[in-house]
């Protein structure tokens, strides 16, 4: 089940025309500072008002099948994250005592937040997957258990612009709030607070209106800032196919290896689409299966578990596996917002481990050194499962294979050469040999019938 108010927190559904994210103008990066809510805003009715509440794990030995895919104990051994700083842009992140080193980035949503206020849940249990320290006779631990996390705030589905009726623009997020242009703030935030990896749980499906094209300008200038002039890692989700990404995207024709995927796209997720800057995540069950909700796309980089996951709880010093909805539905948490976080992590393993690689080529590695499929690379877990004792421990090619849809292969084979016929002189004198003696021997022992005949002699004599 696909948590769906759990899975991207942005959402600005419908299609787009077939292109590539336009030309970046570094001239449209926004302002990191101050953080504070581009609109006056007030506390929705979702909820009845209150903030979601969360369904606390009570078995917690049991290591969860998540992170048992990923072999984390083994990786440990080569790196723990030390010393590496990770923004986690989203719902906020609430304190919690096995995020000993969270500070505090900000507060897109409500004004004088510091971004360690959480309503949603979403944003802890995001930072829990990447950051969580290990406790003895727990199951559960992030991903690089000494790294530390800063949280920024950035949306909410619990908040609103102040005045229900008000309505909303093309960079909105229509169940809450949250906007494309505080999104691009957000991360430049963080890359200027020094963060070495940023994780972006968060989706906008862009509907390529006119009037969000100043916002999209800017989320453009904030990556390839954070990427290039701050060298930051950027991992991002890689958006679900539900209420905020429901068209999708269609399966690619196998028939077409030389087709151009973005010719096909129907929805372009941001801020996943800026794949030259941005790492984008897919989600994997526990079979290594692409999961149902994930959203296939050009821009898609490696996958990750996403389906069945279990973090810290936002609401009590344990752990959690899912959340009540206003109706008191519980929700599993499930979704790519799930996935990327695992890849955040283990990017800050890489990080501590190889100080001296760029952003650029961390991300390089973690794509080189993934699970991949069979066919190399395709659209739903880029090139495969991103896999941390690899991405700790190989050597990486020079090139990777290009993205595209390989198609299946027929191979004309050889005829075997002509053989020889065999020599059989042999085998048939031996043969004619062997039927003359048998032919003698007969002849004999019909000979020697009068003779026995003539003595009194019988067959069962012989």
């Amino acid at each position: 089940m696909v948590a769906v108010s759990m899975t991207a927190g942005f959402g600005l559904c419908g299609t787009a025309n077939a292109d590539r994210p336009p030309p970046i103008d570094p001239g449209a990066l926004p302002a990191g500072d101050p953080a504070v809510p581009p609109d006056k805003t007030e506390r929705g009715s979702g909820v009845n008002g209150l903030c979601y509440r969360t369904e606390p794990v009570t078995n917690t030995a049991t290591v969860p099948t998540s992170q048992r895919s990923l072999d984390l104990e083994r990786a440990w051994g080569f790196s723990r994250g030390a010393g590496q700083l990770v923004a986690v842009i989203d719902t906020g992140v609430a304190p919690h005592p096995r995020l000993p080193g969270l500070m505090p980035g900000g507060d897109y949503v409500e004004a004088g937040g510091d971004g360690t206020d959480d309503c949603d849940v979403h944003g802890t249990v995001v930072a829990g997957i990447i950051g969580a320290t290990e406790v003895d006779g727990e199951g559960f631990a992030g991903v690089a258990p000494e790294a530390r996390i800063l949280s920024i705030r950035q949306t909410s589905a619990l908040f609103q612009t102040e005045g229900a009726g008000r309505e909303k623009s093309a960079e909105d997020r229509p169940d809450g709030y949250g906007k494309v242009s505080s999104l691009a703030a957000a991360i430049r935030r963080a890359a200027d607070f020094g963060a070495n990896v940023i994780n972006i749980s968060l989706v906008s499906c862009n509907n390529g209106s006119p009037a969000a094209e100043a916002a999209f300008a800017a989320l453009g200038a904030a990556v390839q800032y954070a990427t290039l002039e701050k060298d930051a890692v950027i991992v991002s989700s890689a958006g679900n196919a539900d209420n905020n990404c429901q068209s999708g995207n269609p399966e690619p024709d196998p028939l077409k290896p030389e087709q151009d995927l973005w010719d096909s796209i129907r929805t372009y997720v941001s801020p996943a689409w800026y794949d030259e800057y941005v790492l984008s995540v897919g989600s994997i069950g526990a079979t290594g299966a692409p999961s149902a909700f994930t959203v296939p796309g050009p821009w898609v980089g490696v996958a990750a578990p996403g389906e069945g996951i279990t973090s810290l709880d936002a609401r009590t010093a344990g752990i959690s596996d899912g959340k009540y909805d206003g109706q008191g539905k519980h929700s599993p948490y499930s979704g790519t917002s799930f996935a990327a976080p695992y890849v955040a992590g283990v990017a800050a393993l890489v990080r501590a481990r190889f100080p001296e690689l760029s952003a650029m080529q961390v991300i390089k590695r973690l794509q080189a050194t993934a699970h991949s499929p069979a066919e190399g690379w395709n659209p739903y877990v880029g090139y495969g499962a991103v896999n941390p004792v690899a991405a700790l421990t190989h050597e990486v090619p020079d090139e990777l294979p290009p993205k595209r849809v390989h198609p299946p292969r027929s191979e004309q084979l050889a005829l075997p050469p002509a053989q020889t016929p065999p020599d059989n002189l042999a085998r048939n004198v031996a043969l004619i040999g062997s039927g003359i003696i048998a032919v003698t021997l007969v002849l004999g022992v019909l000979a020697s019938f009068p003779i026995r005949r003539k003595f009194g002699m019988s067959s069962d004599d012989l």
